[in-house]
């Protein structure tokens, strides 16, 4: 009988073991030795738990009911942006002024970005097919100065995983002519609308990849200025409205100190009618006493 071969490892000790996470219907069941207050507290948690998936579940089919509103409404947008682009090419410098009225765009333009997007012709903001992946902003320029190309593009994209991604066109600058090198000479001139130094170019915009899930820019672009880039269009001057409060200030001002004139003039009168009773009682008293 051949000898039993010793096992040359170690004899393996047992881990203890966890017990389960208990199951919805086992902690159901365990309530029941809870006392009564407990007891009913438990149950709503168990409720509230299961009417809170119902809710999950509504959330999720809205967005999915939602999105399909949006493609289908974000087509039939397509033929009045296209005309309302016909149009506002009949407008001279459309599109600078709108960014220049816009809080948020006018911080980030300096004087030489001005001049550049007065050859700006037309701005369009295309969402892709499924809305939810991403969309491109497209600028269309007339020949300029400042560089080659005819358009400037940035896209955002967002992929299966949900990581947010972003890619642009690349200037071409003319010589001498790159806005995003500017000196730091150029940097402190102040703009004739902005009396400050001047930020980083409008332009390096298209270079920054950075942090495509959050591009102020583009998020601003889309959602705030091509639905309706009129109103920022419309927008009256700043500096023609602060001209005027100053002009109504002064106009308060110099009614008020026309008023302190009568005033003043009314209390002279006055003191003035005193004196001339008090004149004519003494001249009585005098003619009594003959």
């Amino acid at each position: 009988m051949a000898p039993k071969r010793q096992n040359s490892l170690p004899p393996q000790t047992k881990k203890p073991r966890l017990p389960p996470a208990p199951r919805p219907e086992e902690t159901s069941k365990t309530s029941v030795n809870l006392p009564q207050g407990e007891k009913e507290q438990q149950e709503a948690i168990e409720h509230i738990d299961e009417v809170q998936n119902e809710i999950d579940r509504l959330n999720e089919q809205a967005s999915e009911e939602i999105l399909k509103v949006e493609q289908k409404y974000n087509k039939l947008r397509q033929p009045f942006f296209q005309k309302r682009s016909e149009l506002i090419a009949k407008i001279p410098n459309f599109w600078v002024t709108t960014f220049v009225n816009h809080p948020q765009v006018s911080a980030l333009l300096g004087e030489e970005d001005e001049e550049a997007l007065h050859y700006l012709t037309r701005v369009e903001v295309t969402e892709f097919e499924d809305i939810k992946s991403g969309y491109r902003i497209d600028f269309y320029f007339d020949e300029n100065p400042y560089f080659e190309n005819k358009i400037l593009s940035k896209e955002f994209h967002l992929n299966e995983s949900g990581d947010p991604s972003s890619k642009s066109t690349e200037i071409k600058w003319k010589s001498g002519k790159d806005l995003t090198k500017r000196s730091s000479q150029t940097q402190n001139k102040a703009s004739r609308k902005r009396q400050h130094e001047e930020p980083e170019s409008f332009f390096t915009w298209f270079t920054d990849h950075s942090d495509a899930g959050a591009d102020e820019l583009g998020e601003v672009i889309k959602d705030d200025i091509w639905p309706n880039p009129l109103q920022y269009y419309l927008v009256p001057d700043m500096d023609d409205e602060e001209g005027e409060g100053e002009e109504d200030d002064d106009d308060d001002e110099e009614e008020e100190g026309l008023e302190d004139i009568d005033e003043e003039g009314d209390e002279d009168e006055g003191e003035e009618d005193e004196d001339d009773d008090e004149g004519e009682e003494g001249e009585e008293d005098e003619g009594e006493d003959d």
